[in-house]
């Protein structure tokens, strides 16, 4: 295992899932297999889990300094376990086929987690996430706004992003100065394409020939545009007249019920300053007055309208969605800091329905969600750090960020500091390849210091969905003196 990883706790790897506490006598007797470096801190690791998760172990450290360049044919031809060991586990970089060691030492074989501070969740028995986790109620509507004034591809383009975030409604926004003309030609378009379509607009002359063409529901439906939309063969979104006093909305309500219209009620949300938490207070009157209906809510008029990131916004307006049986919710994406609210929301729904329909806390669940900061900090302590400093034998510079300082450590140095130029004057004469990388490098600790998040050299920081995986630039050369190291403790 190799400790500095940085991944979400409970990120496992592809082969195994996590390990169950033993409940049969004997007691499993498990060999962690790892190299010189970390040897001493997944000692001091498996002392505190073995205990709690019910194992007797064995490390066995073979004889590499960096246990992410073990492969499995490697090891085939070099390991040997203990007498009693019924099972192996490799660290999670092992590359290769694990089929040969297996062979070779004709017990099961298993790829750990790829951080040694992992092994508590690793081993924890039961989970917070469910092993149905993901199931949701919720509909997500995108707007597109002003179709009428982009180019058709580009609509296109939106639509196909949207759905491929979790949309399934693509929802076509027109303009209040309309009406757009060629609405009909653009839902026909998108319903040969195969995306469910709603058109938001009062205006009939958009209204009818959108439904025409294949439009499965309107936004929006009041007492101003009622009458002439009668008959239409598809589902509308009715609102109050007057969204502070309900005006309109229960003659809206008896007309659509008496002409068998399928309908669902939006009391409107406000923005934070313009009524935000009465609005909120209207679905809970909507949910007593009506218990059956479906309700709507658009809670793009929160996010486009607060100066705030908004995964959190969503997540919150979601968990008030499933307490009371709102199933759809309208959103866009035009502000800036608002670009991602349709994957927001989709992951978020899983999120909240866990919570609902279980009753459970939605935490420790979804990582994806930790976009700022990590769900959890690792942290090696001055100690391992010592030690580290102690067994390195080469010139690597590997590269620390925790409590505040970043430590960079190579066979001659270990220094620490909160400057990372204060740290690169001490580090020596750089090529400029070379200073460029850790230059690189520094930038990413300090970040993560700044925000609270873990960092490991040579990966990228964790921004929960929106994290882009980093190619390693190390390489076979990675053990040339003077060349960067990998800032983990590698077992």
């Amino acid at each position: 295992m190799a400790s500095g990883e940085g991944r979400s706790p409970g990120r496992l790897s592809q082969e195994v899932g996590p390990l169950k506490k033993s409940t049969s006598a004997p007691r499993e007797r498990i060999a962690f297999v790892t190299g010189k470096l970390a040897e001493s801190a997944l000692r001091d690791t498996l002392e505190r889990v073995a205990p709690a998760a019910g194992f007797d172990y064995e490390v066995v450290a073979l004889n590499i300094a960096v246990a992410a360049l073990i492969t499995a044919e490697w090891a085939a031809k070099r390991l040997v376990l203990p007498q009693g060991t019924s099972r192996a586990i490799l660290p999670g970089y092992c590359g290769g086929d694990l089929a040969a060691l297996a062979s070779a030492t004709e017990i099961q074989v298993q790829r750990g987690p790829k951080d040694l501070r992992e092994l508590p969740e690793y081993f924890e028995v039961g989970s917070a996430r469910a092993h149905d986790y993901g199931a949701h109620d919720i509909e997500i509507i995108a707007e597109i706004n002003s179709v009428g004034r982009l180019p058709m591809d580009k609509v296109l383009a939106r639509a196909r992003r949207y759905r491929d975030d979790g949309a399934d409604v693509i929802d076509l926004g027109c303009d209040p100065g309309g009406p757009f003309t060629a609405v009909g030609e653009l839902v026909r378009r998108l319903r040969r394409e195969g995306f469910r379509v709603s058109v938001d607009s009062l205006n009939p002359a958009e209204i009818r020939p959108a439904v025409e063409a294949g439009a499965e529901l309107v936004l929006s439906v009041n007492s101003s545009n009622i009458d002439s939309l009668r008959g239409l063969d598809c589902e509308v979104v009715v609102i109050p007249d007057d969204p502070s006093s309900f005006g309109g909305l229960e003659r809206s309500v008896e007309k659509l019920s008496a002409w068998g219209m399928r309908y669902r009620i939006d009391p409107v949300i406000e923005p934070i300053g313009f009524g935000f938490a009465h609005s909120l207070g209207r679905y809970l009157t909507v949910r007593e007055r009506y218990p059956e209906a479906e309700i709507l809510m658009g809670i793009g008029n929160l996010t486009e309208l607060t100066d705030t990131d908004t995964a959190a916004v969503n997540v919150v307006l979601l968990g008030f969605c499933a307490e009371i049986g709102i199933r759809s919710v309208l959103t866009t994406e035009v502000i800036p800091w608002a670009v991602t609210c349709v994957r927001e929301i989709d992951i978020g729904r899983r999120l909240v329905h866990h919570a609902v329909s279980g009753k459970r806390l939605p935490k420790h669940v979804e990582p994806r969600l930790h976009l700022l900061r990590d769900e959890k900090l690792l942290r090696h302590g001055p100690a391992v750090l010592e030690k580290l400093a102690s067994a390195v034998k080469d010139r690597n510079f590997r590269i620390f960020a925790e409590d505040g300082k970043i430590h960079v450590i190579n066979s001659e140095v270990h220094i620490e500091g909160e400057d990372p130029f204060e740290l690169f004057a001490k580090m020596g004469g750089l090529d400029p390849s070379h200073s460029f990388y850790l230059g690189y490098e520094m930038s990413k600790a300090i970040t993560a210091l700044t925000l609270g998040k873990n960092y490991v050299q040579d990966e990228a920081l964790r921004w929960g969905f929106l994290t882009k995986e980093e190619k390693s630039h190390l390489g076979p050369g990675e053990g040339k003196p003077g060349e960067g190291g990998r800032g983990k403790i590698e077992n």
